[in-house]
């Protein structure tokens, strides 16, 4: 992901050409606000995708640290648990 900069005025002038930017080449738009990085506009898709892989990976790090610490159990008794759990609703 290679993002483009530009300053904050430009979020302001010019909104439709970043937009446009950030959804076509599914890059970041990296604001700047007296030379420095202050803020990252990246289109809605790209967010969703994110934030989704970042829950994922937080996901497989749990389930990583339940089997380091041995906190794992038979997968039949896991179906059974889940089976009854889905029953109870």
């Amino acid at each position: 992901m290679e993002a483009a900069i530009r300053p904050s005025a430009d979020l302001r002038n010019h909104y439709s050409e970043i937009s446009r930017q950030c959804r076509e080449s599914r890059d970041a738009v990296i604001i700047t606000v007296n030379g420095r990085g202050d803020t990252a506009v990246l289109g809605l898709q790209d967010y969703y995708q994110m934030k989704s892989e970042l829950e994922l990976l937080r996901t497989l790090a749990e389930a990583e640290d339940d089997v380091k610490h041995g906190r794992v159990a038979a997968i039949q008794d896991s179906f059974d648990d889940l089976r009854a759990s889905l029953l109870e609703r």
